[in-house]
């Protein structure tokens, strides 16, 4: 392990770069009671962020709420996030202590050979095989940013919006479990659990925001962890602009979005729920999800400034806007704290769900994978006659997830191979044509080796049959409206953020040791000094909390 240690003098003074390590202020929330144990911690989690955005935003901004979050506490400077890299193995990663193997959650939208389609209802000998959706399209009201809940005055209104997401997911959309023959809902398809369920066993308070309903999976398999869950519909139509845009496709409506979210944990800070309707006390552990920085790593342009990186690792303009935002917003939770006196007690641990690829523009290759899998479906329809298409289910965006129909060897080598063989012309940064091979695929397992991956039984259930890792810079989209995506195992996905700073937490410390994104977990139990073997999927994976004290 190699650390670096800021003397408190050089942190008070410091302006940029000394003998190659970042120092900062530190912030006024961590000032005091290093060795006293937490009370609250409160994570957040800024989609799309990499290690290298923050060094290079604190390296120009030696003031900034960020430089003194840095300048607080420890920060890891190699830490890594979940193989997929989407948004909710990442985020059930954090909560959970455990990766996609052990918890079953591959991807936002998946499939499952085990459970029976959505709508069965009488279950004895129907046929398995569904596709299990944490998406937006779970919602009542997929259109509605309450998700269906029927408030007036949106969006003005929205922290009104219910603490019980579960209430408006439209159960006839969820896929059967065939033993019970009941709607699976997104809680009880996560097999292990989480920190806020540990938290409630121990008669402490609970919180946190996120972007789809679907996120109280993050309750846990009993489905309580969460007493206060905030998730306002971010695919929501974005009211206030162009019809048919959602709160992503503009990054100004993006950063309107977040404010939403930021309002709900100030409002936490404060003592009360998200809504500042009842007093209830600061939750023991809360947080939430920033998406800004996502979008404006993704979209080509919005709001006159242009999307992504002007070279590698170099944030273009509306990149660095945001950054200035989620600064901005750090800065504001990390005053409402202090202001509320609860610096002395207080954690805050900052990472990301997953990164974007790629940085450098020049590298993107955007690929249709629409022809590639209609390929795939009529070589194998050629070679068998009687059956239908190989691929179940797919989910591709800089990598390539596929649930096939037939999960033998045969099947899987042969979409292996079919699509290694694949090259055709797709499109540069400028929507220009670019030529690409192997399907745009750097490596391929296909059956018993995407299990292994995993560390799952061959036949698993959940676990794709194939797993296709992109070529750098390959995103698989059918348009020119996207610049950089996520899901893959580049270290543009992988590589997040990941700051511990605050209560009983060491000043100015920079750690180069390799971390997970899975230890933000039992790290976070450890805080409240509860014990982090409480969580399954750490004593499963034999994860550790991170090196903080």
């Amino acid at each position: 392990m190699s650390r670096r240690y800021v003397r408190q003098a050089a942190l008070l003074t410091a302006t940029g770069v000394l003998a190659g390590t970042m120092v900062a202020q530190p912030s006024a929330f961590a000032a005091s009671h290093r060795r006293a144990l937490a009370r609250h911690v409160l994570l957040i989690s800024v989609d799309g962020l990499h290690q290298s955005d923050l060094a290079w935003y604190v390296a120009r901004h030696p003031e900034s709420a960020l430089a003194r979050l840095v300048g607080g506490g420890v920060e890891y400077t190699h830490a890594k996030t979940t193989t997929p890299s989407d948004s909710f193995p990442g985020m059930v990663a954090q909560a959970t202590g455990g990766g996609p193997g052990t918890t079953g959650v591959y991807y936002d939208d998946t499939y499952n050979a085990a459970l029976l389609p959505a709508g069965t209802t009488t279950c004895k000998g129907a046929e398995p095989g569904v596709e299990v959706d944490l998406t937006e399209g779970l919602d009542k009201n997929q259109a509605s940013i309450d998700a269906g809940q029927g408030l007036t005055g949106l969006p003005d209104s929205i922290l009104s919006m219910t603490g019980d997401p579960t209430s408006l997911i439209d159960s006839s959309k969820l896929p059967v479990s065939p033993r019970t023959c009941e709607p699976v809902y997104p809680h009880s398809y996560l097999k292990v659990n989480t920190v806020f369920e540990v938290a409630r066993d121990a008669g402490l308070r609970t919180a946190w925001s996120d972007k789809h309903a679907a996120y109280e999976i993050l309750n846990g398999p009993s489905g309580t962890g969460i007493q206060d869950l905030f998730t306002p519909e971010i695919n929501s139509d974005a009211l206030g602009y162009p019809a048919g845009n959602d709160w992503t496709k503009d990054n100004q409506a993006t950063e309107q979005y977040d404010g939403y979210k930021v309002k709900a944990v100030l409002n936490e800070i404060d003592g009360y729920d998200h809504s500042r309707n009842h007093k209830v006390g600061t939750p023991a552990i809360f947080g939430l999800n920033l998406q800004s920085v996502s979008t404006a790593q993704k979209l080509p342009t919005s709001d006159g400034l242009k999307g992504g990186y002007t070279a590698k690792n170099v944030p273009g303009p509306l990149l660095a806007k945001n950054l200035d935002f989620v600064d901005a917003r750090i800065g504001a939770l990390t005053s409402e704290i202090a202001e509320r006196h609860l610096a002395g007690s207080t954690t805050i641990i900052l990472s990301a769900k997953h990164g974007q690829s790629p940085t450098d523009p020049a590298a993107l290759t955007r690929i249709d994978d629409g022809p590639l899998l209609d390929g795939l479906n009529a070589a194998w329809r050629k070679l068998h006659p009687a059956a239908g298409n190989l691929v179940a289910h797919s989910v591709d965006d800089d990598a390539m997830l596929l649930w096939l129909t037939d999960r033998s060897k045969a099947a899987t080598e042969f979409a292996k191979t079919y699509l290694l063989a694949r090259s055709g012309t797709g499109t540069d940064i400028n929507a220009a044509p670019k030529a690409f091979t192997r399907g745009g695929l750097s490596k391929v397992y296909a059956g018993s080796a995407a299990a292994r991956f995993f560390h799952v039984e061959a036949g698993d259930a959940r676990v794709p049959d194939l797993f296709g890792l992109a070529q750098y810079g390959v995103v698989y989209t059918g348009g020119t409206k996207k610049i950089a995506e996520h899901g893959g195992a580049h270290s543009d996905d992988l590589d997040v953020p990941l700051i511990v700073s605050g209560a009983s937490v060491p000043d100015g410390v920079r750690d180069s040791t390799g971390v997970r994104t899975t230890q933000i977990a039992p790290t976070i139990l450890s805080l409240l000094g509860l014990d982090p073997r409480s969580l399954e999927a750490v004593r499963e994976e034999h994860t550790t909390t991170l090196p903080v004290r």
